[in-house]
């Protein structure tokens, strides 16, 4: 059986054991008639065409872990930002750890959407849920609008600034042969808010998992968001993640991703802005080898003038490793006097690695300042040279261009802690120590 049939089959099952009222049964209901149309996407599919699902097709993924399982924190320390206090959701192979996680209803929601579903009182978060992403038709959206029960919501009140970063983190024990795991998360940030979210997946075996998570954030009138997903997962890990930030007049969001391990990771990324003078960031950096492949596809969609949008994603591929950028800018007839900027930069360390980047800008209005561009290269080798000269081994030189290379994105990121985490998983992955902090 092919796995959309195994899906199929598995949502009827799915449907008589979960418990939910009528509206949100419609909503799946329709939704897996959406992926049934359509079904899984392919490289004949514009937006796929350089990213294909079919060695994960063929592997016999079940949707129900058949026990439940927990794991030790000693176990996963590593994997938390743990040099910070932080509140913390964490799910294991799709079910919520209370012993892991620190929530809170203390001025705002740190808790479960399955909780918040459920309570009368959140009458607002059954008015959004599925709303944003339901709307775009695509069909991995969908199937995780079936299938998904579990995940964060997060509630930000009126001028609230969270004092402490977020983190949600999805493990996956590897207890199940193979595993699908479908978390959703709900962020809503009020006006004049700030919050900064953390995010990771992280198998803890070898057992092949693929994650088709779905986060929906809303950000009202002068909300601040501040999201930055960690991706440095095991070989036989896949994640396809889709984010759908709505703005609102004068909020600012900014998502950092850092690419550095899974089998596959697909990152679609979608903007909409809907007031003026709001401002929006997306910034990676994508450091693999082996034969990998990370593809990143954004969206930012100008509805609105005076607003402004900023991507710089930056790309190391070693070995049989491949990349794919798609960026889109849509600027509409309404939206005068938008500033864009979209850049795509990437260094092929390897003889076999590819990248393919295609930065693309739908312009319908007349007084805007947009640009875009893409650079695909190697290691210059006179800078290479000018280190060698000055004493230091070509190994070291060439992990200190590279770490230069991808510093620019580096130097955004607000936690300073992350920065020291990524700038330790950088050095790993080159093989090299840095003797330096950022």
């Amino acid at each position: 059986m092919e796995l959309k049939e195994r899906l199929l089959a598995s949502y009827l099952a799915f449907e008589d054991r979960t418990e939910m009222d009528d509206h949100v049964r419609n909503i799946r209901s329709q939704a897996i008639k959406n992926f049934e149309s359509n079904g899984f996407p392919s490289k004949k599919d514009e937006e796929w065409k350089y990213t294909s699902l079919n060695p994960l097709l063929k592997v016999p993924y079940t949707v129900f872990s058949k026990k439940e399982n927990s794991v030790e924190f000693k176990d996963v320390k590593k994997y938390f930002l743990h040099e910070i206090d932080s509140y913390k959701l964490v799910f294991i192979d799709g079910v919520y750890s209370s012993f892991l996680s620190e929530t809170t209803h203390q001025g705002m929601d740190i808790c479960l959407l399955s909780s918040a579903l459920s309570k009368p009182k959140y009458k607002m978060v059954m008015d959004r849920f599925y709303n944003q992403a339901t709307d775009k038709n695509e069909s991995l959206t969908s199937l995780n609008t079936a299938f998904a029960t579990e995940g964060a919501y997060i509630n930000i009140p009126k001028g609230k600034v969270v004092n402490k970063p977020i983190q949600i983190i999805h493990f996956s024990t590897g207890q199940e042969s193979a595993l699908m795991l479908f978390p959703r998360n709900l962020i809503v940030v009020g006006e004049n808010a700030h919050v900064q979210i953390i995010e990771r997946h992280q198998s803890l075996y070898e057992n092949p998992v693929l994650t088709n998570a779905v986060t929906e954030i809303f950000a009202n009138k002068r909300a601040i968001v501040d999201y930055y997903k960690i991706q440095n997962d095991l070989p036989s890990a896949s994640l396809i993640d889709h984010t759908y930030i709505s703005q609102k007049q004068d909020s600012n969001c900014a998502v950092h991703t850092f690419s550095f391990g899974g089998k596959m990771t697909r990152n679609n990324l979608n903007f909409y802005q809907e007031g003026e003078h709001v401002q929006s960031t997306l910034k990676g950096i994508t450091l693999v080898g082996d034969k990998q492949h990370v593809d990143h596809h954004t969206l930012v969609a100008h509805n609105q003038p005076n607003c402004e949008s900023f991507q710089e994603y930056k790309g190391i591929y070693a070995d049989q490793s491949t990349g794919v950028f798609n960026g889109k800018v849509i600027v509409k007839k309404e939206a005068q006097k938008t500033n864009a900027y979209q850049q795509n930069n990437n260094l092929l360390t390897g003889d076999k690695a590819t990248i393919n980047t295609k930065p693309q800008l739908e312009i319908f209005a007349d007084d805007v300042k947009c640009s875009h561009g893409c650079t695909i290269g190697q290691l210059d080798k006179k800078a290479l040279f000018y280190l060698r000269a000055r004493g230091i081994p070509e190994k070291e030189a060439k992990a200190l261009l590279m770490y230069a290379f991808a510093n620019d994105v580096l130097s955004a990121v607000k936690i300073q802690e992350i920065k020291t985490r990524i700038t330790k998983i950088i050095a790993n992955k080159i093989g090299v120590k840095l003797g330096f902090d950022i």
